[in-house]
């Protein structure tokens, strides 16, 4: 068997894939391209059955149209010079119904742009470090350090991520002012950024949405924002507390909301998390996990609803599905924030986690699907579930395929369980998770914001083309499952600020577990 090796090297390290050739030069067109073939002469004919069924009629309108003469389309006139009231009336109606649709229909939001924070070289965090500074805390065990030790070589997280300063003090020093000092450093340096990028006035918002699930303070993140940037007076702001990694979509779902009421607004979301004063030094192994993989890091996202912002937007948003299973005990539980038994603070993640995702992430799709799935797909869908109501049988139900809706996919960075889940159950390829993969490796789990450190790592790919549709989804504490729809307005650059521009070229990497 032939064997074809990759290698792509950089200062520090480099990187082998070997790609494995098959043995036989040709597949089995037998097994294979029939299949293919049939499935996808389907969906073109679903796709365009009603094109189809109004040919004949489109056809023979034609021909008798070409039959009309000018003494008939003299008579025409004759009668509507004797119907004029009529006619007004029926114009009238047109305009009014015409009126009343445009001033009723929902505004078109666009997204302007986005940055995502990079925390300077120096918060780095290789795995020697980290068990280094573990040791040298003195709070955890034996048993807790080779937990933590387990979890990250398995996590899927590379060399390079990030913790805020506190964390790297010898020992740590989380407090008050530390994590308003993290607070502020990734919120303003994504919104300095996002403003260069774009030249907005921030005295332009109108709109201001921040998420942070664990830090709190008071004043609230968004007033920290609005005193630190001298924001307008009547600007309309909002703090999103507690509700997990899955904040990022709803705070995008409740600013699309903002922009159907206010008239020509700009706009901001910031997700974001803070580490600092919730790191967990305790020996309950089901509170270590968060230690191992969530990581410093911030988007900002610039929303429009003007018209004329189309030409310079990069996306315009098309769905937002939020999934809550709250009222079903076990999956509210399943992320918790608790005090262990020696009354240390932590986030305790069930061994019911992956279970309790996938429930969320059925019915998330469920309703999703006939949003985005052409008909074809919902018709295959639909017959196996009437099939399996019907016979009773042990027939497998039918896993739409998302592929046909989406171009691309931000599957949100949770952990490496998440993204291979995800993968087997959508039937998706390596490059369709690659953005997760390589976002889990070099940032770790930024909760809210990983979605926009994956789409930032498309862009920088040049994966982007005009019309491409793109699937965010995030799952979070409560237990929720959310999804926003977007589609490319054109094809999309990077921006000057992406954080994937200096070291795109070393993705991706083989990822060794």
């Amino acid at each position: 068997m032939a064997t074809t090796s990759l290698h792509q090297s950089n200062a520090e390290s480099a990187t082998t894939v070997e790609i494995q050739q098959p043995s036989h030069p040709l597949p089995n067109f037998l097994n294979s391209v029939k299949l293919k073939y049939v499935k996808l002469g389907y969906h073109y004919l679903m796709s365009h059955l009603v094109t189809l069924l109004f040919l004949p009629l489109i056809a023979v309108t034609a021909v008798h149209a070409s039959q009309v003469n000018l003494d008939e389309i003299g008579k025409l006139y004759f009668h509507l010079q004797y119907n004029f009231i009529a006619v007004m009336a029926l114009s009238g109606v047109a305009v009014l119904g015409s009126t009343v649709y445009l001033m009723s229909r929902p505004r078109h939001v666009y997204l302007v742009d986005y940055s995502c924070y990079r925390p300077p070289e120096n918060l780095k965090v290789k795995f020697d470090v980290f068990m280094e500074r573990s040791k040298l805390h003195g709070g955890f065990n034996e048993s807790a350090l080779e937990f933590q030790r387990k979890i990250l070589e398995r996590s899927g997280l590379g060399e390079e991520t990030y913790l805020p300063p506190a964390l790297h003090s010898v020992p740590p020093e989380p407090s008050m002012a530390a994590a308003r000092e993290e607070a502020e450093q990734v919120m303003f340096g994504a919104l300095d950024n996002l403003f260069k990028s774009t030249n907005l006035d921030p005295k332009d918002i109108g709109i201001l949405v921040v998420n942070c699930s664990l830090f709190n303070p008071t004043p609230s993140l968004s007033s920290i924002i609005v005193n630190k940037y001298k924001l307008r007076g009547n600007i309309k702001t909002f703090n999103l507390g507690g509700m997990g990694c899955s904040a990022g979509v709803i705070a995008v779902d409740l600013a699309k909301d903002m922009l159907q009421v206010h008239r020509n607004s700009y706009a901001v979301v910031v997700s974001m998390e803070n580490i600092t004063q919730n790191w967990y030094f305790g020996n309950k192994k089901s509170m270590l996990i968060p230690n191992c993989l969530f990581r410093v890091g911030c988007a900002a996202v610039l929303l429009s609803n003007k018209s004329t912002d189309k030409h310079r937007a990069k996306y315009k948003l098309l769905h937002v599905v939020r999934t809550h299973r709250g009222s079903d005990d076990t999956a509210f539980n399943c992320v918790y924030q608790e005090e262990d038994d020696t009354g240390k603070v932590g986030v305790s993640l069930s061994k019911d986690l992956m279970a309790i995702a996938g429930g969320a992430l059925k019915a998330n799709i469920t309703t999703l699907g006939p949003l985005v799935l052409p008909i074809s797909e919902q018709l295959l869908f639909f017959g196996t579930l009437i099939a399996r109501k019907l016979t009773d049988s042990k027939l497998k139900p039918y896993i739409p395929d998302f592929k046909l809706a989406f171009d691309h996919f931000c599957i949100h960075a949770g952990g490496r369980a998440v993204i291979d889940e995800l993968e087997k159950n959508l039937q998706l390829s390596e490059e369709h998770v690659e953005p997760s993969r390589m976002t889990l490796y070099r940032f770790g789990n930024t909760s809210s914001s990983s979605i926009w450190y994956e789409l930032a790592y498309t862009e920088a790919k040049g994966r982007m083309k005009k019309g491409n549709r793109v699937w965010q989804i995030a799952f979070g504490s409560g237990f929720k499952c959310n999804s926003a729809v977007w589609e490319a307005i054109r094809a999309v650059k990077p921006s000057d600020s992406n954080p994937w521009a200096d070291c795109i070229h070393k993705f991706p990497v083989e990822i060794c577990v």
